[in-house]
């Protein structure tokens, strides 16, 4: 009955919708370029081992992939996508405005951010305060009191005498990837708030402290390196001394070519991001449109795939690609609410 009802439910979705795509086959993904590995692993497993059609994937960001997903209910959107951070409350309110209602949310894993250079250039260790200091758009004043200005440094040297002469030249991705979002709040926010004047704007005045604290400069010393996060390793190899800012699978498959910088002393590696050790690493996701369920085939075959112990366990496929899997109770826990297809509230966002 249950499922006769939802079935209802969401053929009625779909009827009400805007007619201008013709019903199709296949699953519909869009979303990180973090996720998108993973979830091309997963969708050409499920692709050989069940009727269906692999499941198509577009590599979007997460941004771009939430604008996609909340735009609407039919088949020319999206039926999935991917974040490599939490959907954000206006997301949320979007598809819901969107006639996107039942959502469920899966955490699949964790992810560290990695801030690399060739393995040919000088092996780094910062903290914190020094990324803050090298990439935010406005600083302390260097010359003493509580006071920002526009971004002064040249060189990681001029941040920290610790560090190497050379220039501060960081390619990372645009603002609309989940990895620079978490980049900032992580490492940026991170470092901004080792100053007490500036973390007690927090109290006073919330927006004013993320303006400041998750700022990036523009002054060329960042640049925007798109989605593609394997073009930046290939620009890391040509230039030594330009750092690249990329999730941990991409460090672990192109070890060898590029190395990741100790962040306070503790180096990305499998075990240091699943015991939260390592400063930057932050917690992936997918989200399912419930209305597509049982109207696109193959959406309840393909996250009973994702969440798999043959996929995201402890011996998983995934994790031999670098995702670092949840603890075994969270899994369980997760594998339930997937399969369930439980819907979120926005209560539970930020």
């Amino acid at each position: 009955m249950k499922a006769t009802l939802a079935s209802a439910a969401a053929a009625l979705a779909f009827a009400s919708a805007p007619a201008t795509a013709d019903t199709r086959d296949y699953i519909s993904i869009v979303g990180s370029s973090t996720v998108y590995p993973f979830a091309t692993t997963v969708a050409e497993r499920f692709g050989r081992s069940s009727s269906n059609p692999t499941p198509k994937i577009e590599s979007t960001g997460s941004g771009g992939g939430m604008k996609l997903f909340c735009a609407g209910v039919g088949t020319q959107h999206p039926d999935v996508t991917n974040a490599s951070r939490r959907m954000k409350k206006s997301e949320f309110a979007q598809c819901q405005e969107n006639g996107v209602k039942d959502i469920t949310e899966v955490v699949i894993g964790y992810d560290g951010i990695v801030f690399a250079n060739s393995s040919k250039g000088k092996h780094m260790d910062v903290t914190l305060r020094d990324l803050f200091l090298a990439l935010a758009k406005e600083v302390p004043d260097p010359k003493g009191g509580e006071k920002l200005v526009a971004n002064p440094y040249k060189t990681w040297k001029e941040v920290n005498p610790a560090l190497p002469n050379t220039k501060i030249e960081v390619l990372g991705p645009p603002p609309t990837s989940g990895t620079r979002d978490a980049f900032n709040e992580l490492a940026i926010e991170g470092g901004c708030k080792t100053f007490p004047w500036l973390k007690a704007i927090k109290g006073e005045d919330k927006s004013k402290y993320k303006a400041i604290c998750r700022s990036i400069r523009e002054d060329g010393a960042y640049v925007e390196a798109g989605e593609n996060d394997n073009l930046i390793v290939q620009k890391l190899e040509k230039n030594p001394n330009a750092f690249g800012v990329f999730g941990f699978s991409f460090l672990d498959q192109n070890r060898g070519k590029v190395q990741g910088a100790k962040v306070g002393g503790v180096a990305p590696t499998f075990d240091s991001i699943a015991s939260g050790d390592y400063p930057v690493s932050r917690s992936l996701y997918f989200y399912v449109k419930k209305a597509h369920v049982g109207v696109v085939p193959g959406i309840e075959g393909y996250v009973k795939e994702f969440t798999s112990e043959k996929a995201w366990g402890g011996e998983g496929y995934l994790a031999e690609k670098g995702m670092i899997p949840l603890a075994d109770d969270l899994r369980g826990d997760m594998q339930k609410q997937a399969r369930g297809l439980v819907s979120m509230t926005d209560a539970e966002l930020h």
